[in-house]
């Protein structure tokens, strides 16, 4: 596997990505949106989650594709991004059609960061404007580290943030990873400043610094306070997958946030992965195997992205300080 040439979730073509944040509010939204309707999929393996219509994303429920998928700040506020989202799409004429009215289907899920130290004392939910100023900014290209979702995140010991990265199969399959890293556990072997992703390193896509010198055992420092937490991600490709497709490669793609964060999946995180599948690209049915094994890796090396392009700022300090 190899990077795509953007190293982005975006280099799947059809898929745009827009963010947005308020420093003032320390928080933000990030879209994934599709210029055709995506069939989509999740899987949740934490204890925490905030999400809005996942239920109509398992295999034998109707809806068969999804307009746009939403990570963001803000708990159970920042779903409300889905809604400026959902008025954009409407806007457009996008959304399945019932009677004269189209209806667009926007899955979202959230994170906690409404105790990172920002202004939480508006009058007025901020989410649906940011959700709408994310759609607004959606392009090939975006920004990592303290940028939309992950604008507010923490992690352990550093500043979190938002990351991504992909990587084209051998068949010529790509797939890509989408992250808000927000979590209880740490994405650094303690005592080191080594990410826990490095042995899926490509390159130096975050720092070239190497796995660690050996793995301690105990369990690392957590976070304290639980309910400040949680990782959500999306993982996509353009490889053809059904419903039950796309939850086996959620599934899989969990195996990336083990790979970096320890601990991973606590009973205070609500991680969560998204998987989509833009169905541009054949594949045959033992590719299922290698598209889980790439979306975990994506995965892994999208959380190190995440905290190693972190700003300097916030409630933490940045993994790196310039």
């Amino acid at each position: 596997m190899r990077p795509g040439p953007l190293n982005l979730i975006t280099d799947i073509a059809g898929l745009a990505v827009g963010q947005a944040h308020d420093p003032h509010l320390a928080s933000g939204t990030t879209v994934l949106v599709a210029d055709e309707p995506v069939t989509a999929s999740y899987a949740v393996m934490g204890g925490a989650p905030g999400t809005r219509d996942t239920d109509l994303l398992a295999p034998d429920k109707l809806v068969g594709g999804v307009d746009a998928l939403v990570l963001s700040g803000g708990s159970a506020y920042g779903l409300a991004a889905c809604d400026g989202v959902a008025a954009r799409l409407r806007d457009a004429g996008r959304g399945l059609p019932f009677g004269g009215v189209t209806v667009p289907i926007v899955p979202g899920a959230i994170l906690f960061d409404l105790v990172n130290g920002g202004a939480k004392d508006w009058a007025e939910n901020p989410y649906p404007a940011l959700g709408a100023a994310a759609f607004d900014a959606a392009g090939p290209s975006f920004a990592l580290g303290s940028h939309g979702a992950g604008y507010g995140a923490t992690t352990a010991d550093v500043r979190g943030g938002i990351g991504s990265a992909s990587a084209v199969l051998p068949g010529g399959v790509t797939v890509g990873a989408l992250v808000a890293v927000n979590p209880v556990g740490s994405t650094l072997v303690p005592g080191q400043g080594r990410f826990w992703a490095a042995p899926w390193e490509e390159g130096e896509e975050f720092g070239g610094l190497g796995p660690a010198r050996d793995f301690p055992r105990g369990l690392p420092a957590t976070k304290l306070g639980p309910g400040q937490n949680t990782t959500i991600a999306i993982v996509a490709t353009d490889a053809r997958l059904d419903k039950a497709g796309c939850q086996r490669l959620a599934i899989a793609a969990h195996d990336g946030i083990a790979r970096a964060i320890v601990p991973a999946h606590t009973p205070f995180d609500g991680d969560l992965v998204f998987a989509a599948s833009t169905g541009r690209h054949e594949r045959d049915q033992a590719g299922l195997l290698a598209l889980g094994h790439a979306g975990a890796t994506c995965l892994a090396r999208a959380i190190a992205r995440a905290v190693f392009h972190a700003a300097p700022g916030g409630p933490q300090r940045a993994f790196r300080k310039d």
